[in-house]
């Protein structure tokens, strides 16, 4: 498998690359060990994106307004579980 180095990838990067594989996959156009290995580096490159946008979705807030006007904020989180 392709090693990357998921502490100095971005998510961005990781899509991207997650992107280019699954269309050289589609393209049919890949001798069979590198499309196994292709898949095998999509297939970590996809769970370090869900592991990202998990990690990014547990840091989003919500902002409430009160009626009095005083504001706070929750952590996604804590909204999902009441």
């Amino acid at each position: 498998m392709k090693q990357i180095d998921f502490s100095k990838i971005s998510f961005e990067e990781a899509l991207a690359q997650l992107e280019n594989i699954v269309r050289e996959l589609e393209a049919g156009k890949i001798k069979l060990d590198d499309a196994v290995e292709a898949y095998e580096t999509a297939t970590a490159l996809k769970r370090f994106c869900e592991e990202k946008l998990k990690a990014a979705q547990l840091k989003i807030e919500k902002i409430n307004v009160a009626p009095d006007g005083t504001v706070s904020a929750e952590l996604l989180d804590k909204i999902e579980e009441a």
